[in-house]
């Protein structure tokens, strides 16, 4: 089969996006795979798949597979660039649109400047509901918050735990340059603690407004930028008492910013959005 595909990247997170607003699309993990493979595929982190409303009040329906053929609940810079994908497409004139997620319902809207902000929703922090098993363990409560031991390979490291739609663990580091991303973000993704598998965070903190990221995704590995990664890690930064209600985030693939006014709020995430290219594959 041939399919017309478009290229997009949000701060370098990138990604195939797939149109299934006018038939549906049924590929296989294999197949999904395939587009990803950077060398016999088109390359991507995740596939993200645009389809029509699913009930009244909602614009759009929203799924997003990995590099390794697994869907997931949610991806910030992919919010971004489904936002920039359905108004460059003619799909909607709306600047505001709202879109069903496997996590629930989520509000991308396109700037003057460019730019997509997207209200991702409350952060959850409870450990049963990230989901996170803290049983027999002994938190460390830091600010209004509390980190949690993880042993890995010897060594213990602590992280504060949250979902944004989908799992977080981060750690606070001194420098993310130096920081083992490479050795400890697959140890922390399968660590049996959490039982969906979890996105690992490290995070130095440079000012009460300011904070570098790396993440190690879960079925992606470690990605230029993560949106809802640097919305857990501002989340989970305020309430440790670190950082300020407006943090800029820099990854190693562009500068996002999440406003965040605390719990009973939701987090906004404001960052770019591109069209790299559009083509046809054979699979």
């Amino acid at each position: 089969m041939k399919l017309r595909f478009t290229k997009m990247q949000g701060a370098g997170n990138d990604f195939v996006v797939l149109d299934a607003t006018r038939a549906p699309l049924d590929l296989s993990p294999g197949q999904y795979r395939q587009l990803a493979d950077r060398r016999f595929g088109i390359g991507a982190d995740q596939i993200l798949i645009v389809g029509p409303s699913p009930a009244p009040g909602v614009d759009f329906s929203y799924r997003i597979v990995n590099a390794d053929g697994g869907e997931v609940e949610q991806c910030g810079n992919g919010a971004r660039c489904f936002a920039k994908f359905v108004h460059e497409r003619g799909l909607t004139d709306k600047r505001a649109i709202r879109v069903q997620t496997l996590s629930g319902v989520i509000e991308p809207s396109l700037q003057d400047d460019g730019r997509v902000t997207v209200d991702m929703g409350e952060p959850v922090f409870e450990p049963g509901r990230v989901p996170f098993d803290a049983q027999g363990l002994v938190p460390r409560p830091v600010g209004d918050h509390v980190q949690w031991p993880l042993e890995l390979d010897g060594a213990t490291v602590y992280v504060a735990v949250a979902s944004m739609g989908n799992p977080h663990a981060v750690q606070r580091v001194d420098d993310v340059d130096t920081a083992p991303v490479a050795q400890q973000g697959p140890m922390i993704e399968s660590h049996p603690r959490f039982p969906r598998r979890v996105n690992a965070g490290f995070m130095q903190v440079v000012a009460r407004d300011h904070i570098r990221l790396r993440v190690h995704e879960r079925g992606a590995g470690e990605t230029l930028a993560c949106g809802t990664g640097a919305c857990a890690a501002v989340a989970c930064g305020i309430r440790l008492g670190w950082l300020d209600a407006r943090v800029d985030v820099d990854t190693r693939g562009g500068r996002l910013t999440i406003e965040w006014a605390g719990p009973g709020h939701t987090v906004r995430m404001t960052g770019p959005a591109v069209t790299v290219f559009e083509g046809e594959i054979e699979l």
